[in-house]
């Protein structure tokens, strides 16, 4: 049946008027951008970051949003490397409507969007802990985890004045990550008198360890500290310690008490002590997110995804405290944010972006994390 023109006028006028609400309703919402590995070899740690970013968006979109609006999240694949990273990076900013990004979990990777990330011009959050990513002059990035020379100095003062260790055999990925962390190690040891018997570097995902368990074995070492990033290497250094008899202490960065190391480990990590910044019994907050993550995933969280939820968390107080989603205003109140309570810990970013002083010692006992206790340094 034909329509009459006047019909046919009503429906186009009811189309455009509903093609005109559409983008406004999203442009209502506070769109935050995240580049996660999705794919890759670090697949489930990229789900579990998204998953802490998604509670922490519905925590604050449960809790009224920040000037009257929702947060939305934006989410590219990294797919675990550097030039993927690159691209989702590449791919958020030029949207031209985000407000903060979330970067990566590796250093290697933050490293590789730093100038990009300087000339986005927009508040970039990053869980990466090598020192140098905030000393570089970038007055756009935020780590909301501890940087390695915290990790390092609680290491040190953990297995010389707790554990009583003196023969340190420090093992280590050559990425950025592995070696800041060494060398951050290597001082603070310096500093109580002690020069480590071995320090040996591994490629990420080396698939045989054999020349690193045997040249610890061969040190003499009576304790083993290491860093690096990838839980697949933790898992394969604690199998061959245990192939090769090694039995020493092993305290190492939080990669060795993530949820994922001790799914592919298991047991050869029964006794191992590590470095984390998230602990569900370390505050309040901690707990509060401990319940809601294990209710959403299934699964207990780890600081794989605590520090997006964290994230997600300080962009809407500094967007209420701005008034503003004007990039400049939103980084002035991250700066001025005091005492921030989040899962990881309390927040007070310095001029660097860098929001947290200290670690969590825990101890794997028998497939349980169990926190030791938190050591703090102010600076």
């Amino acid at each position: 049946m034909a329509l009459s023109r006047r019909f046919a006028l009503g429906l186009i006028s009811a189309a455009a008027l509903a093609g005109s609400l559409v983008p406004a309703a999203a442009e209502d919402t506070i769109k935050i951008g995240m580049a996660a590995p999705l794919t890759g070899v670090a697949a489930e740690v990229g789900h579990f970051q998204q998953a802490g970013a998604e509670l922490g968006i519905e925590r604050v979109n449960a809790e009224g949003g920040a000037l009257g609006r929702k947060f939305e999240l934006v989410i590219e694949d990294d797919q675990t490397t550097n030039p993927g990273i690159v691209l989702a990076f590449s791919r958020l900013i030029n949207r031209g409507d985000l407000v903060a990004v979330l970067a990566s979990l590796r250093s290697t990777q933050v490293n590789a969007i730093s100038a990009d990330a300087k000339r986005a011009g927009i508040p970039v959050f990053f869980g990466g802990t090598d020192p140098s990513l905030t000393q570089n002059g970038n007055p756009w990035f935020f780590r909301t985890r501890p940087n390695d020379s915290f990790s390092a100095k609680v290491i040190a003062d953990y297995g010389v004045n707790t554990l009583g260790k003196k023969k340190w055999a420090i093992v280590h990925s050559t990425d950025a990550f592995g070696t800041a962390g060494a060398k951050a190690l290597t001082a603070s040891l310096k500093a109580l008198g002690i020069e480590p018997v071995l320090v040996q570097g591994f490629n990420n995902s080396q698939a045989d360890m054999t020349p690193i368990v045997l040249a610890v074995r061969q040190s003499g070492a009576d304790i083993i500290a290491s860093y690096t990033p990838l839980e697949t290497d933790v898992a394969v250094l604690a199998r061959q310690f245990k192939q090769f008899g090694i039995n020493a202490p092993w305290v190492g960065s939080a990669s060795v008490a993530s949820t994922t190391a001790l799914q592919l480990a298991g047991p050869a990590l029964h006794g191992t002590f590590a470095v984390a910044d998230y602990n569900s019994a370390a505050n309040d907050e901690a707990k509060v997110y401990f319940d809601a993550f294990s209710k959403k995933v299934g699964r207990p969280p780890d600081y794989t995804s605590a520090w997006t939820y964290d994230s997600i968390r300080l962009i809407a107080e500094a967007v209420k405290k701005a008034g503003s989603t004007e990039p400049a205003k939103v980084r002035e109140a991250l700066l001025s944010l005091k005492d921030f309570k989040g899962a990881e810990g309390t927040y007070n970013f310095d001029q660097n972006g860098d929001g947290l002083r200290g670690y969590n010692i825990v101890r794997n006992d028998k497939g349980t994390i169990v926190f030791e206790r938190h050591i703090s340094f102010d600076k």
